[in-house]
């Protein structure tokens, strides 16, 4: 096990045209941690891994696994084991035979491998699986003999290049228990790839949220969910995403007040003490912490209700010409058809942006 650190670390691709795809990234990963990277398609949040694996080289900067220097270290010299999307299991080998690879190539005694190798069997479930070959296998156990072979190897820190990508729903659901009981057991670093949001949310004692090759915010997950550091995080972490309402400030101070673009005037406890009125600003609000009331404080039309049997997921025209408002409510069949509504806003639930997207502080504490 060991903490990995990475100093102004930057990634630029070419020469004639340069392109800048990881812009000084500083990270802490302390020892035993599970981060968790996201963020939009080409964000650089694989490229960012590959960097830590050694797969690319790192133009500017400094990283260290285990307080160790390692820019210039190979892969193999790194101690890290990184589980890929796409298994990478040699097809000609058994299950024993792909797990032990590694530390035949290391030289490890037969006795030695033997021993490892069905010891991780017997935590992966794969014990009755040891002489089949890929083919012969389903997607999660493929994807289980991929870290199976890189738990062999006894790797400081386990790298995860979106995993379960390949699988489908049910399978990602199985395989993600399977990991975080495996980061349980073993407590070792560990740093994940996904694009899947709810695979970070369950999985990370921190995650790192990455757009355009910087770092964005890095905390805990239910820190980023409740104190979103910009408006991008806020829309990203969170299903469905927060609802945006764009407006001007009419009130600054430690409550404010917002007149939304179809003129009606909400109440935020957001400190937006260092504004200005006037100033152009963007409420959000998590659907869960809206509802419907009669005594509402924004008019508005049901336009879809989406039934999912626990709850439903109700999109509303809020008579301003933007993006409809989605409501999440508990219990099916509480909402039938469409019509006129109210939807209250509560001000203690609310995030204030401003015009560049920055967070405002909040002066209420989230439930």
């Amino acid at each position: 096990m060991a903490e990995v650190e990475l100093k102004n670390i930057h990634k630029v691709f070419g020469r004639i045209k340069p392109v800048h795809v990881i812009r000084d990234v500083s990270l802490l990963i302390q020892d035993g941690d599970f981060v968790v990277f996201v963020g939009p398609s080409g964000c650089g949040k694989s490229t960012l891994l590959r960097m830590i694996a050694g797969l690319e080289d790192i133009t500017q900067g400094d990283l260290f696994i285990g307080g160790q220097h390692v820019n210039d270290q190979t892969p193999s010299k790194r101690g890290i084991g990184m589980v890929f999307q796409s298994y990478a299991l040699y097809p000609h080998m058994s299950v024993y035979e792909n797990m032990a690879f590694g530390l035949k190539l290391a030289k490890g005694s037969k006795e030695t491998i033997d021993q490892k190798v069905r010891q991780t069997a017997s935590t992966l479930q794969l014990d009755g699986l040891m002489e089949r070959k890929p083919k012969e296998l389903s997607g999660g156990q493929r994807q289980r003999v991929a870290i199976g072979r890189a738990i062999t190897r006894e790797p400081k820190v386990f790298l995860f290049d979106e995993p379960l990508s390949n699988l489908d729903a049910a399978l990602r659901v199985q395989m993600r228990m399977e990991i975080a009981k495996l980061h349980q057991r073993l407590g070792s670093t560990m740093i994940y790839v996904t694009h899947d949001q709810v695979e970070a949310m369950t999985l990370a004692d921190k995650i790192v949220v990455l757009q355009a090759g910087k770092v964005e915010q890095f905390g805990a997950p239910l820190e980023l969910y409740q104190q979103p550091s910009n408006q991008f995080v806020a829309g990203f972490i969170g299903s469905p995403k927060m609802n945006f309402l764009r407006g001007i400030l009419e009130q600054t101070g430690p409550n404010s007040k917002v007149r939304l673009v179809n003129g009606i005037v909400l109440e935020a406890a957001v400190d937006t003490s260092k504004a200005s009125t006037g100033d152009s600003i963007t409420l959000g609000v998590r659907p869960e912490h809206l509802s419907l009331q009669a005594a509402g404080n924004l008019s508005g039309e049901i336009l879809l209700s989406e039934h999912l049997g626990n709850e439903a997921l109700v999109h509303i025209d809020w008579y301003s010409g933007e993006e409809s408002l989605i409501v999440r409510i508990e219990g099916a069949g509480k909402v039938q058809g469409r019509g006129n509504c109210q939807v209250d806003i509560p001000a203690d639930q609310c995030h204030l942006f401003d015009a560049q997207g920055n967070a405002f502080p909040r002066t209420a504490t989230l439930d």
